[in-house]
Formats: C-alpha cells, structure tokens, sequence
C-alpha cells in the first residue's frame, strides 16, 4: 500500500469497505444497492469521487454500524455501543411493519420458526429475555478482557 499514490489507496479502501459492507449483508439475507453503500462510505472518509449517489435510511444505518465496527474494532465493546448499532439498523423501531425494541435488549420471547400459518416448525428458542442482561455482561466481559488474541492489543474494561 505504500508504493501506491495517495488516490490509489483510498480506492483500494474504498473498494474493500464497500465490498465488506455488502457482502456482510448479503449473509443476513439483505441486499444492498453497492453504489449508495460505496457513496455512503465514501462521504463518511471524507474521500472525493465522482457520481456519488444518494443513500437512504438504511443503508447509511448499516454503513455507519459497520464503519464502528471494522475500524473501531480496538474499542471496548459495551452494551451502549451495541444499542447504537441496533439502533442505526433501525433508525424507525421497525423492522419492516413490525415495531421492535431498538437500543435495548428485549423484553419478548423470540423464536425462529418456519412453515404455514397453523403448521408453524420452531428451529430456535432464544433464551428468556430475563436473563439477557446477564448473558451479555458475560460475553461483554469476555470480549474486552478474555479474548485479546483476536485483535492483537490487549483491550481493557471501562
């Protein structure tokens, strides 16, 4: 990256953020359009193109979780952060007609399930939501202290 001139690699970073972006959303089933999440990302880094087009709501919310996450990812991970994420997801408190709990851990059951109306296949119970809060002070602990390898600097509790 260093032999390349200064356009080249904010390209090369563009690119690859972009692509991140993207493809991360493809997994969870969403599809993004490339060229408002390449405009997003670029505004956000301050990089100059040509033809950047306009974004919506969403894609600036996945935009801006996945910038904190990729380049703050030295940070402590804190539920506070984790609100925010959900939160720029679902910027309304819906997910597409149905209200949700952003910016907080839930308070309802959740399940997984698949088939018709009546006929109903549950795959995946999610633990009660009275025990979220402690679940998650576990893993958040662990995260930021336990598993310091991952990044490769030691990431300290606040």
């Amino acid at each position: 990256m260093h032999a390349l001139g200064f356009s080249e690699k904010e390209e090369l970073t563009l690119s690859a953020l972009t692509s991140d972006v993207v493809k991360s959303s493809e997994i969870e089933g969403e599809l993004l359009n490339f060229d408002q999440v390449r405009s997003s990302i670029a505004r956000r880094l301050g990089i100059n193109t040509a033809g950047l087009v306009p974004t919506n709501r969403h894609v600036e919310g996945v935009v801006e979780m996945m910038l904190d996450a990729t380049q703050g990812y030295n940070k402590p991970l804190s539920k506070e952060r984790l609100f925010g994420w959900y939160a720029a997801l679902f910027p309304t408190g819906y997910s597409g007609l149905h209200k949700i709990e952003a910016g907080q851990y839930r308070t309802g059951e959740m399940q997984l399930v698949s088939g018709a109306m009546g006929k109903e296949i549950v795959h995946y119970g999610a633990i009660k939501p009275k025990t979220i809060k402690t679940e998650m002070d576990k893993f958040l602990d662990w995260f930021n202290n336990d598993n310091r390898h991952l990044a490769g600097t030691r990431r300290r509790k606040r």
